[in-house]
């Protein structure tokens, strides 16, 4: 992983572990990752960055497609198994859940202008994304 990575990848990071998982997480954090998509875009400093869809803040890279996938699903196995070890509920993966329901929430200019920065800052492509997964955290 390359230091653009490293910065990048909070969650990732956070979910580091000095030792294997229990080969029984460490499954169902395998089936669980299949479920989810991962978003690579070509970077000049490593070839390739990808992202897990589900869990934005999860990163990987690689000099190939190929190569990024591998890095970017190993970092998202090691972020769900540490969730599953800790008693955490990893995210469904967007195919499970159909988002078919809209809120709409009146903001002023500065706070519109702030999450869009904290959006940004956390590895959020919009403020919807950011705002569902925070909101949603914050009740488990």
């Amino acid at each position: 992983m390359s230091v653009k990575s490293k910065k990048r990848s909070k969650v990732a990071r956070k979910a580091r572990v000095d030792r294997p998982f229990d080969p029984a997480i460490e499954a169902r954090a395998r089936d669980i990752v299949a479920q989810y998509r991962i978003a690579i875009q070509a970077d000049p400093d490593v070839g390739f960055m990808g992202n897990c869809i589900e869990m934005p803040l999860v990163f990987g890279d690689g000099k190939t497609p190929d190569a990024c996938v591998r890095d970017t699903r190993a970092a998202m196995i090691a972020v769900v198994a540490y969730m599953l070890e800790s008693g955490q509920v990893p995210p469904a993966s967007m195919s499970e859940n159909r988002r078919d329901q809209q809120l709409n929430v009146r903001l002023t200019l500065e706070e519109k202008l702030a999450l869009e920065e904290a959006a940004r800052q956390n590895g959020f492509r919009g403020v919807s994304d950011f705002v569902r997964a925070r909101s949603l955290q914050g009740l488990h």
